[in-house]
């Protein structure tokens, strides 16, 4: 039995990537609520920032989605 290593480290490398990049995404939702929250404490309104996180959101349910997808296919 022979393990391939560059089939291995690429496919290390591609699950490091997308992982940093979704859990960035999700940080930046978080980020733009809390804005949403500070700005209704001062009385105004952050539609660009909840619009914005709910983007976010909707950009990692759609890659977990699509993960699945690739599993189950």
């Amino acid at each position: 039995m022979t393990i391939d290593w560059a089939a291995l480290a690429s496919v290390f490398g591609v699950s490091l990537v997308v992982t940093v990049a979704l859990v960035g995404l999700f940080t930046l939702g978080i980020v733009g609520l809390s804005k949403k929250e500070s700005a209704a404490q001062r009385g105004g309104s952050a539609t660009v920032a909840t619009s914005g996180a709910y983007l976010c959101f909707a950009l990692c349910a759609a890659a977990v989605a699509y993960g699945i997808f690739l599993i189950v296919a």
